[in-house]
């Protein structure tokens, strides 16, 4: 999808940001880094570009106007007159301050870059990249001193673990423009404030998108709801989530017809689909697709909320991975306990 091993880094200031919260102040440069040697150049885009390994995408957005997000605003300003990128990227500081409001999140350094020969979908684009490093890490220099050597330690920024940051490609305006996200290690309330308060973003609506919801709905539906409504013990939503991944390994488009025939299978199940999807579109205010081609990242990312265990227990975990008719479950009158059969042809 986005392709920028090649891009070069037109402009590039740093702030630093404090937390308005705990009263921290901003500290704020009024000009452009100067030009950096080459190798400081690579390393800095490497840091800022290689985390971008995604195929998840998002737009900016807003309730009622586009244009009152603020960052859609701003990467307006920059698109339109690049001159203006030491100002506006004090005004995006400034608005990644305000959103400081969390006792837990940290001030650092705030790094707003501007990208040429960024590829999106095969066509050459810019980017605007915002960055932040909140955390330091320790570094030992071991340095020769006469007849033998001498040890200090520094802190600094580690340039192989970037915490937040996005890229605002230029395409795609009128509907808030491409974005792609990192955000790592943020925890709790103050993990929203990158994404949902200082971007204010939305899914992109495309396969991969499409693709996560249903999987996320089919989740759901068979751990949350299906034991509710039928008798289906736990060997029983390992085969219906088995069959739901399966489906979306073996097909390169959704039908949500086809879907629940070949995996709901009997009418009350299919019904209670239904039923619950509609709810869970209401509850969660997500737009489900019923066709859509099938994203096999989407399929590889989200296969790992479906685990297929059934934990006994504390003392096993049986993984189901394949033929349901091949565990059964009965219960021991002597011992007063419930037990699993596995039926195999070899152990390996």
């Amino acid at each position: 999808m986005i392709e920028c091993s090649e891009s070069k880094m037109e402009r590039l200031i740093v702030h630093y940001i404090g937390n308005k919260h705990n009263e921290e102040l901003c500290r704020f440069s009024n000009s452009l880094l100067k030009k950096l040697p080459e190798a400081i150049e690579e390393i800095l885009c490497r840091y800022f570009l290689s985390p971008f390994k995604t195929n998840e995408y998002y737009h900016l957005t807003h309730e009622s106007d586009l244009n009152l997000n603020e960052m859609y605003t701003y990467a307006c300003e920059i698109f339109d007159n690049t001159a203006d990128f030491t100002d506006v990227s004090k005004k995006i500081g400034k608005h990644l301050y305000e959103q400081a409001t969390h006792p837990k999140i940290k001030g650092g350094e705030f790094y707003a870059a501007y990208f040429s020969n960024c590829i999106v979908d095969g066509e050459e684009t810019e980017a605007i990249g915002l960055f932040k490093s909140e955390s330091k890490d320790t570094y030992l220099r071991v340095m020769p001193e006469k007849d033998s050597f001498n040890i200090s330690s520094e802190e600094g920024i580690n340039i192989s673990k970037l915490e937040k940051g996005c890229l605002i490609f230029n395409t795609e305006k009128e509907k808030g423009f491409l974005v792609a996200v990192v955000d790592a290690g943020s925890k709790g309330n103050e993990a929203q404030y990158w994404k949902d308060h200082f971007l204010h973003l939305k899914n992109r609506s495309d396969s991969f998108h499409h693709t996560k919801n249903i999987l996320t709905l089919c989740k759901h539906f068979v751990t949350d709801e299906m034991p509710e409504k039928f008798d289906l013990t736990r060997a029983d939503q390992a085969d219906m989530l088995n069959k739901s991944v399966k489906f979306f390994k073996e097909n390169e488009n959704f039908e949500m017809k086809n879907f629940a025939q070949e995996v709901m299978q009997e009418p009350e199940v299919i019904k209670a689909f239904k039923d619950y999807k509609k709810q869970f579109q209401y509850d969660q205010d997500i737009e489900f697709e019923d066709k859509f081609e099938i994203s096999k990242p989407a399929v590889k990312k989200q296969q790992k909320i479906f685990k297929s265990v059934i934990k006994l227990d504390k003392n096993f975990h049986v993984y189901v991975h394949g033929d349901r008719e091949l565990i059964e479950k009965g219960y021991d009158e002597d011992t007063k306990m419930h037990y699993y059969k596995l039926y195999f042809t070899e152990e390996e």
